[in-house]
């Protein structure tokens, strides 16, 4: 199997205390006092609008469904003549996987409703929250700066090494008390998450290796490779406010600084899967 270049590991290592940080704000949220079910359908709202809109990732006023939706429309009559069929499958499997992120995170806002609150829909969630605007604005400068590589630091970073849905998938482990029943004042919530998060770990872990073992095959020279570290660890940085935003503000104080100036013990990098990825 192929190494991981050194300079593709350095990235990692500095982005490694980052994806920690964003993580602690699901640890801390999980436990906290002032968490509750309308906190829970708050922020699983919030994810659903990510899961639709994304955060940089795509147009403003198409998403991540719209687009490629219009963009499979548009490759239909070009398959096999301009297009490989497989670059259209990767397309459709692609959209297929996000909507399914949506579907299951909806779900289960959805089940923790109460008799006459409504169900979500993507145009009931299409207005994001201050901080994950700004860090789509920060997405679309990096973009601007330098097309590529703005680029490639969103790929790099989004998903923040599926921090969320390894921690959430960790609920689990909290939803059985004595005699198999759920323990905690969140058992049925955090039952939600676990199975919600469980659900598109896989498809997500995949996705963001592609991201960010594909940058080995860019041929990036060393000014690049440090411009590229320096746009991913501010993205890193927006993702931590961002997410501690949808969470309601959980981490504060000198936990939140921590976080944000990259003290938290780093992620552990798994350089196995990423080597199967490359």
């Amino acid at each position: 199997m192929k190494e991981l270049g050194a300079q593709l590991k350095r990235l990692i290592d500095a982005a490694a205390p980052y994806w920690a940080g964003e993580a602690e704000v699901f640890r801390t949220y999980w436990s906290w006092e002032r968490r509750s079910r309308d906190s829970d359908r708050c922020w699983l709202a919030l994810q659903c609008s990510k899961e639709i809109w994304g955060s940089g990732l795509a147009p403003l006023d198409k998403g991540i469904f719209l687009g490629p939706a219009e963009e499979l429309v548009a490759a239909f009559p070009r398959i096999d003549i301009e297009l490989d069929r497989h670059a259209v499958l990767d397309i459709a499997e692609g959209l297929r996987a996000e909507f399914a992120h949506y579907c299951a995170f909806a779900d289960a806002h959805d089940a923790l409703a109460l008799p006459g609150e409504p169900r979500l829909n993507p145009h009931a969630v299409k207005t994001a929250w201050k901080e994950d605007l700004e860090l789509s604005a920060l997405r679309f400068a990096h973009k601007k700066e330098n097309a590529k590589l703005g680029d490639r630091a969103t790929r790099f970073t989004e998903g923040g090494y599926c921090t969320l849905f390894a921690e959430g998938m960790k609920l689990r482990e909290r939803t059985q008390g004595p005699h198999g029943r759920g323990a905690g004042p969140h058992a049925r919530a955090d039952a939600l998450i676990a199975a919600a998060c469980a659900s598109v770990y896989e498809d997500e872990f995949g996705h963001m290796l592609k991201g960010i073992v594909g940058l080995e095959s860019e041929g990036l020279a060393a000014a690049d490779w440090s411009t590229l570290q320096r746009m991913a660890l501010e993205q890193l940085r927006a993702r931590i406010h961002m997410r501690n935003a949808q969470f309601g503000l959980p981490l504060a104080g000198a936990a939140l600084e921590r976080a944000l100036a990259g003290r938290c013990d780093p992620v552990v990098f798994d350089y196995g899967k990423a080597r199967l990825a490359a």
